[in-house]
């Protein structure tokens, strides 16, 4: 017994919109486009900053994702810090904020704002001389390219300030994040045992 269904005034039957799905399914499945209404999450403009980098206040201007590295290097001009992976990973760019060794290629410069910066350029005194670390660092031969030994001092550094010198094995252990391709490490831990009692006594 058939249902008592009136008729449909727009022609158009169930069995055509089945038919008509099954030879493009692409098109009813399609998505309308929502036009975007939020701006971009990162902004493209530059911003203003101010930067206390060895006792000095920089003025700069840099764009908002600049990192702490690419600052020092290219608009302070401290190349001291080196680039070397750019991942966090070789430690060659590790400078001090408020004391603590951190990696510029991962700190984004924004960030740094209102903090005590230091380079390996702000380590030596005034005059000239040079820091404990330094000096032990030449007197050890604690290096050969030279390209790591600025993170590698500036590591150790704040290693000794935070107490893991006692040993050579402590020493290795809180170094292992600064990488030296050409294999000074026994000559570092000597020249940071030198440098840590020295440190004590200034």
């Amino acid at each position: 017994m058939r249902n008592n269904i009136p008729p449909n005034p727009s022609g158009l039957s169930r069995r055509f919109f089945l038919s008509s799905a099954a030879i493009a399914p692409g098109v009813l499945m399609k998505a309308p486009a929502v036009a975007q209404s939020t701006p971009p999450l990162v902004p493209d403009d530059e911003i203003k900053m101010v930067l206390d980098v060895n006792g000095q206040q920089n003025h700069i201007t840099a764009d908002l994702r600049s990192t702490l590295l690419d600052v020092l290097r290219e608009k302070i001009g401290l190349t001291g810090s080196k680039k070397g992976c750019d991942h966090g990973q070789c430690g060659a760019c590790t400078v001090h904020i408020n004391g603590r060794r951190v990696l510029s290629c991962l700190t984004l410069a924004v960030v740094a704002q209102g903090q005590k910066i230091t380079t390996i350029e702000g380590l030596a005194a005034a005059d000239g001389t040079l820091h404990p670390m330094q000096a032990a660092f030449v007197e050890h031969d604690a290096f050969q390219c030279g390209y790591c030994t600025p993170g590698q001092i500036m590591s150790a550094v704040a290693l000794v300030k935070e107490g893991h010198a006692d040993t050579d094995d402590d020493i290795r252990e809180y170094m292992s994040g600064n990488l030296c391709r050409c294999a000074a490490y026994p000559n570092i831990v000597a020249a940071v045992k030198q440098a840590k009692t020295v440190m004590k006594e200034i």
